[in-house]
């Protein structure tokens, strides 16, 4: 039981952290120009899109050590469907 509360807090707290920044600040509306692609990251890659909001800097975009986060994140995500489908065999 309680892999299971901590593997729900893995899929909800990137989420959750996406949608707070979202809402009490404005680095979402700064790293994307519209809502479509925060909100399909939100839903489908949230460890990607909360590592590219954060990497994101206003003038220049992510560089150098901000894709290495951004990659990061793509690997949680990517770990996170591979380890929910290697669960289910």
């Amino acid at each position: 039981m309680g892999c299971c509360i901590v593997a729900a807090m893995a899929a909800i707290g990137p989420r959750v952290a996406l949608v707070l920044a979202w809402l009490l600040t404005n680095v979402v509306d700064r790293a994307f120009t519209g809502r479509l692609l925060p909100f399909l990251g939100l839903l489908f890659l949230p460890w990607t899109t909360l590592a590219y909001v954060f990497a994101y800097a206003p003038v220049v975009g992510v560089q150098n050590i901000g894709w290495l986060v951004v990659l990061i994140g793509l690997l949680l995500d990517l770990s996170s469907y591979g380890g929910g489908a290697r669960s289910r065999r």
